[in-house]
């Protein structure tokens, strides 16, 4: 059983590590080496994570199973009635124990509880990526598509994805 708690400042140090325990091994047949490099310095620095938290409004969440970390998701507000669910990342050893479906649906908890009124949750996943399946497993549903310009030459290959919250 997992359970969830919201990260603090203190907890940059514990996304960096499961971050680099868990991107590279994500995207390895997707992407190159550099741009894997590339995009942890961008996103998950101390400093980028830092930021995020304390300066661009994501909220993180992290699942435990006891004590240890299993994974986590950030979740920022964009809109009036819109929410980015900006990351859900899990630790290979608990892939296929349902914590990614627990840290989706503690997303979506966290929104309504912010956000009573009905609001819509996008997200951008890598049109390569076999997560589409999950997304769309979970009630999700490709809105467009596009290529993202990151800076260095690459880009982000993404579906973006929706949920309709309802009250």
């Amino acid at each position: 059983m997992f359970t969830i708690r919201k990260a603090t400042s203190a907890d940059c140090g514990l996304i960096h590590k499961l971050a680099w325990q868990i991107f590279p091994e994500t995207y390895k047949e997707i992407l190159s080496k550099e741009q894997i490099e590339y995009m942890m310095e961008w996103m998950y620095s101390l400093e980028s994570i830092r930021q995020q938290m304390e300066e661009e409004g994501h909220v993180y969440l992290i699942a435990c199973e006891e004590c240890e970390a299993a994974g986590y998701v950030s979740v920022q507000q964009q809109g009036k009635d819109l929410f980015h669910l900006q990351k859900i990342y899990v630790l290979p050893y608990y892939q296929g124990a349902h914590c990614g479906s627990f840290l989706f649906r503690e997303a979506v908890k966290y929104i309504r509880d912010v956000h009573p009124a009905p609001c819509i949750m996008e997200l951008n996943v890598n049109r390569n990526n076999k997560a589409v399946g999950f997304y769309e497993h979970m009630g999700m549903k490709k809105s467009r598509e596009g290529d993202f310009p990151i800076g260095n030459g690459y880009y982000m290959n993404d579906y973006i994805m929706q949920l309709k919250i309802e009250e």
